[in-house]
């Protein structure tokens, strides 16, 4: 048979996996196969569509997919290359100028807009100030809809006309709502809507003007992603792209985080399940180590009875991997089908992509976990056919650790797509599993010396556990994987969830109170507190642009297309506080100490700002504020949590320092819904406020949230699968010796009472200090992800006392159950095999 055709080697395969299919260890492998395959493809499936679901909530921000913003028209060919690709297309453009009427004139925020704008979200309007409001529409040529606040500035009512430059319009509704409009909340002054057919009649655009053009695309991922790519290269200095995250920081931020959260929950299930395919190939390859050695008697090469085995293990493989694909596909119906409330009516199609890529992960895993202990049956000695007691000499340690690590670091890295969380779980798993074998392992040989009093059931089953010590630790390291993966993926869903959520309280702010005038400061805070309003401290803003840093004027110091740049280009709101703001936190330097006379002032600078423009403590800016030049001398960086709601700023000066110069204040509130009455009035004793509601936000972040946590949950399912399976793995690879004791003390007299006993007490003291194990880890690597991926305050968990007993109930049930072959055996039977 040496050197057997590939054909005829792969029907042999075949046959012997069809007689092997009601082996033990080929279901468990089949089985934690189908659950890494499933779980695989349906997180890629889920993920993918409700971060696209996400995404297309997030754009609605944006008011498109994605946006080609510059300072400057869009180029024709760079317009020819989106309608090439048939994405849908609008255009705005954005300018600040006077609008005036026959009586008074007030500065606004000018917007010029054509049909199909926006091309996602909706416009909303109303007929009269503070009116019902209505979706959808576009102002008309020769029209203009205003924000109300402008319409008490200039005291002019709905059907009046306003004079943008040469133009006259008439004003035909109430602007309540632009889409668009939440990703800047300190920028605003009174917004004008225009037709953009009415642009050129106004004469107000003439070179040099400073004008925001936008040039909106809407369609398939796909396409946006090509767009972008072919776009990308040709972008002008004074362009760039804007996609769902960056139209609102904080709708960016949550995106960011339900990605984290998703991929982290979805690698434990991977892990466990991977784990059982170890366990199972390694029971699988033993079983065989007869057959082996008879092929080889038979005259089958070594080659080829690796070969044989390989195909073998690679039917089984491709057979779980289309099973759990096809699981994967379905699973995600159900999922969408409960969370139909929850998202949007269509949601995009991610393609086969994910199935391939859940297929991909199966096979990988087979081959990292299964292809070490496979090897082994290449080197099984023809002899073993009369001395069963000859083992294959066994593969290079580094080379069967190697190969699983190597194949987990793949998974977790397709998984992820997060490079330094892969290493983090990687690097982390690898050490933990070595110090905490080690440490089991030396518990265990201390043990034999206690046990020399102890009772017979408690030296029959601890005696399993002390005759192997290395295996038994291999046992609690895996059994503890189980809970420790579960208790992660709780974490996740309670207390990583619910810290998230605390930093978007119930009651976050949903108001912004811009361009509050110093006369009417205390008179609109006491306003406030009597409405009830819950509100944060009122900043004075002064706008100021940054010319200088260490006497070098700034445009040196920046690169082309960076933060620091774009922050550089425009006024930055500048204010001053004494105490440091809530959600800020010193990085660097010290908040503000007592200044000596002839030093310069302080200022507290935004962390990532400041990385931008390669800003360090004592750096010196110069500050244009109106005309007026100011100095001063960095003393701290801060970091900001931007999802609080809360009014933030990138630059912060030392009280003392621009009181002299005229500002207005800012400051946020909570009012409970159901106070609209308030609202106007609040906004009619105030008419030179901007009152700014972004209740849409929080409510699209909350979404976000919703969407995360049953999601986790829903993952939570495939943990479990695959944990069952480690389980079960776990307790198949000991069964034949543990059915070959059992029949050996049966023989010498031992009652099944007693052997119960034994099983009971090896299992729960195994469960137990496999939960001290999960414990540990689950701590561990709860303090690393807090500190280093999720970036959230980490505090110790004493509920995780409870892993050992959990770990004693759980293990001692499933080994009594998956090991009652052992007691059920006929000691006749057995002796007679062995």
């Amino acid at each position: 048979m040496n050197g057997l055709p590939l054909l005829r080697l792969c029907s042999l395969a075949l046959r012997q996996v069809v007689r092997d299919a009601r082996a033990g260890e080929l279901r468990v492998l089949f089985f934690a196969l189908v659950i890494a395959v499933a779980c695989s493809s349906a997180i890629g499936y889920f993920g993918a569509r409700l971060n696209a679901a996400m995404a297309l909530r997030a754009s609605e921000f944006l008011a498109a997919d994605l946006v080609l913003q510059g300072t400057t028209e869009a180029r024709p060919e760079q317009l020819r290359q989106g309608q090439a690709l048939g994405l849908a297309h609008a255009k705005t453009v954005e300018f600040t100028s006077v609008a005036a009427t026959d009586a008074s004139i007030q500065l606004s925020s000018i917007k010029a807009v054509e049909a199909p704008y926006p091309l996602r979200g909706q416009l909303k309007s109303s007929a009269e100030p503070y009116g019902a409001e209505q979706a959808g529409g576009l102002p008309g040529a020769g029209e203009a809809w205003v924000e109300p606040r402008l319409l008490a500035a200039l005291n002019v009512k709905v059907g009046g006309n306003l004079d943008i430059g040469t133009k006259t319009l008439r004003i035909s509704r109430v602007l309540t709502y632009e889409p668009d409009r939440a990703a800047d909340f300190y920028s605003l002054i009174p917004r004008v809507l225009m037709n953009l057919a009415d642009l050129a009649a106004t004469g107000i655009l003439q070179p040099g003007s400073r004008v925001s053009f936008r040039d909106l695309w809407r369609g398939a991922p796909a396409l946006i992603a090509q767009y972008r790519e072919q776009v990308q290269g040709s972008l002008a200095p004074n362009q760039r792209l804007l996609d769902s995250h960056d139209g609102n920081r904080q709708v960016g931020g949550a995106l960011g985080k339900a990605e984290s959260y998703l991929n982290l929950a979805s690698l434990v299930a991977v892990m466990l399940a991977g784990v059982a395919v170890a366990l199972s190939a390694n029971r699988y390859a033993a079983r065989r180590f007869d057959t082996s050695a008879l092929l080889r008697c038979l005259g089958l090469s070594r080659l080829d009875t690796l070969l044989l085995f390989s195909l073998q293990l690679t039917l089984v493989g491709l057979a779980a991997s289309l099973a759990g694909a096809l699981m994967g596909w379905l699973s995600q119906f159900a999922l969408f089908a409960l969370l139909h409330g929850l998202l949007p009516a269509s949601i995009p199609s991610a393609g086969p992509a994910p199935a391939l890529a859940g297929v991909g992960t199966g096979l990988a895993a087979l081959a990292g976990f299964a292809l070490p202990p496979l090897m082994a049956l290449g080197r099984v000695p023809p002899l073993r056919v009369l001395r069963r007691d000859l083992l294959p000499a066994p593969a290079a340690s580094w080379a069967v650790y190697g190969t699983a690590v190597l194949a987990v670091g793949l998974i977790m890295w397709r998984l992820s797509l997060d490079l330094r969380l892969t290493l983090a779980l990687l690097a982390g798993g690898v050490v933990a599993a070595l110090v905490l074998g080690a440490l089991l392992v030396g518990v265990l040989r201390r043990l034999r010396g206690a046990l020399a009093n102890a009772p017979l059931p408690w030296r029959l089953g601890l005696g399993q556990l002390l005759r192997h010590p290395t295996a038994a630790a291999g046992q609690a390291l895996a059994f503890g994987l189980i809970l420790f993966a579960m208790a992660l993926v709780v974490l996740l869903r309670t207390e990583l969830l619910d810290t998230w959520q605390q930093q978007l309280p119930k009651e976050a702010p949903n108001y912004f109170a811009v361009n509050i005038l110093p006369g009417e400061r205390d008179a609109f805070a006491q306003q406030l507190g009597a409405d009830g309003a819950r509100a944060s401290p009122l900043y004075p803003v002064v706008p100021g642009r940054l010319t200088h840093i260490d006497g070098q004027p700034v445009a040196d110091r920046v690169s082309a297309g960076s933060r620091g740049e774009r922050a550089t280009q425009r006024d930055l709101s500048l204010t001053w506080a004494a105490e440091l703001p809530a959600g800020n936190q010193i990085t660097a330097g010290q908040w503000w100490q007592p200044t000596i006379a002839g030093e310069l002032p302080g200022v507290s600078v935004e962390g990532e700002l400041a990385q931008s423009l390669g800003l360090t403590i004592g750096s010196t800016l110069t500050f244009n504020v109106g005309g007026v030049v100011r100095d001063a001398r960095i003393t701290s960086l801060r970091s900001i949590h931007w999802d609080n709601f809360q009014p933030n700023f990138f630059i912060i000066f030392q009280p003392g320092t621009l009181q002299d110069l005229p500002a207005t204040y800012l400051g946020s509130f909570y009012l409970a819904p159901g106070n609209d009455a308030r609202i106007v009035a609040l906004s009619r004793a105030f008419p030179a406020t901007t009152l700014l509601q972004v209740d849409a936000v929080l409510a699209q972040l909350r979404s976000i949230l919703a969407q995360v946590t049953l999601a986790v949950q829903f993952v939570l399912l495939f943990v479990l699968a695959a944990g069952v399976a480690v389980l079960f793995a776990g307790l198949q690879a000991t069964l034949d010796e543990r059915i070959r004791q059992g029949a050996l003390l049966r023989a010498l007299g031992a009652a099944r009472p007693l052997l119960v006993s034994a099983r009971r007490i090896e299992f729960a003291v195994l469960g137990a200090a496999s939960g001290g194990v999960a414990a540990l880890a689950t701590e561990a690597a709860s303090w690393a992800l807090y500190r280093f991926a999720l970036q959230l305050p980490w505090a110790p968990h004493p509920w995780l006392l409870l892993l050992p007993l959990a770990g004693a109930a759980l293990v001692g049930l499933a080994g009594m159950l998956g090991t009652c072959r052992a007691l059920a055996a006929s000691p006749l039977a057995v002796l007679r095999e062995a």
